[in-house]
């Protein structure tokens, strides 16, 4: 393989900025880093303040949140697939009005992918694909390794012998297929579990039992030679709020990243995503900035990649629910785009027609789920709101002129 440093240098137009999106480079000042250096190391003041629900996201004009975002050297995006965009007019067109990035959501997973050992089935990505360079949008790829969606296949014919020929395989033929074309890899994804009693941290699965940790250094390695210019991300959950477990996930998580980084894997970005629960786990910003911080000294950069809300146990009145929502996302985004290592912010979706929440936590009462920025009538909702707000108020990435 080509020395990782100049794969590398050949993704720094990438970092910083929205991959692109507003066509500007981004210079981060020494000052900058050392000022997040002394977060990663300084502990949060705590606190027991109760969550305050607001009812006003009350936002100025009518720009799409990809242009808000854009207009902070940032981006927005979100996850769709083949059947939603190529099947419902009325969603694709304002996908492409708010989103500046489109997520493969389950298209690109393996189950989906490859049918059987031998065939790789691009056809859907391939609609993605032009349906992003019709409306002059970003490419992502997700997931290249990940234990779930996997089809039935692999675990009858996948062993120790050729596990890491099948690992390599498999990133080789779909990132190259699409070399050049993509603006960022989830090459691995939730591959940490602490609670499951290693030492190490990561989570019992599949490529762990046949390759041992090292599967992860391959991934991105393999990943890096195939595609030059992609940006990789090592993509996790449940990172997020202020409970034991997530405080074990958070620490776990960090050591994996610097034992990355200190054998050289090209891992460039920590893709954190965001997955909120208002109303059942309790929040604390600080812990948050904290976190991102710890991150961005490595340096490395940080998208949030799969933002939504859980409301199964919200209120069953609409605007109650929706105003907790809102004020999840914007506490969520205020504090992580405080820091000047966070490129973007992508939902699991753009609207409540088309959400996995709907089938995995759905309420009690029987009424929809309403998680995402539009309801199911393609309308702004106040997560729209409050997203909007969030990147009106984020600092600027765009250095002045």
């Amino acid at each position: 393989m080509r020395n990782n440093r100049g794969l590398l240098g050949r993704r720094s137009f990438l970092i910083g900025l929205g991959a692109g999106v507003t066509g500007l480079a981004v210079a981060v000042g020494a000052h900058q880093l050392q000022a997040r250096q002394k977060k990663a190391t300084s502990k949060p003041e705590p606190t027991d303040t109760p969550v305050q629900v607001r009812d006003n996201f009350q936002v100025t004009g009518d720009a799409p949140l990809k242009e808000r975002a854009a207009a902070k050297g940032l981006f927005f995006g979100a996850a769709s697939g083949f059947g939603q965009l190529s099947k419902d007019e009325a969603f694709a067109t304002e996908f492409a009005r708010e989103s500046a990035v489109l997520v493969a959501e389950s298209d690109m997973k393996w189950k989906n992918l490859r049918p059987d050992p031998e065939t790789f089935n691009f056809k859907r990505l391939d609609w993605l694909y032009d349906f992003t360079q019709r409306q002059k949008m970003l490419f992502r790829g997700h997931p290249l390794i990940w234990h779930k969606s996997m089809p039935e296949w692999f675990e009858e014919t996948v062993t120790e012998k050729n596990a890491e020929a099948v690992l390599t395989e498999h990133i080789q033929r779909v990132a190259g297929y699409y070399a050049g074309k993509v603006h960022s890899w989830d090459v691995v994804n939730e591959a940490i579990m602490p609670s499951q009693g290693r030492q190490d941290g990561l989570r019992k699965t599949p490529w762990l039992k046949f390759l041992g940790a090292d599967y992860i250094d391959l991934a991105f390695r393999v990943a890096a030679e195939t595609d030059p210019k992609a940006l990789l991300v090592y993509n996790e959950n449940r990172l997020d709020y202020d409970t034991p477990e997530m405080e074990q996930r958070r620490t776990g998580l960090l050591k994996l990243l610097e034992r990355l980084k200190s054998k050289g894997t090209p891992v460039q970005v920590l893709g954190v995503q965001g997955h909120l629960f208002p109303g059942e786990l309790p929040f604390k910003p600080e812990v948050l900035r904290k976190f991102l911080a710890e991150v961005a000294a490595m340096g490395l950069k940080i998208m949030i990649t799969e933002m939504d809300a859980t409301d199964r146990n919200l209120p069953g009145d609409v605007v109650q629910r929706d105003n907790m929502v809102a004020t999840a996302y914007e506490d969520y985004l205020s504090a992580a785009l405080d820091e000047p290592a966070v490129m973007g912010v992508m939902t699991w979706g753009l609207s409540d027609r088309y959400t996995w929440i709907a089938g995995f936590r759905p309420r009690d009462d029987g009424e929809p789920v309403r998680p995402l920025p539009l309801d199911k009538d393609l309308n702004r909702k106040r997560a729209w709101q409050a997203i909007a707000r969030a990147f009106d108020s984020a600092p600027s990435r765009i250095p002045p002129s």
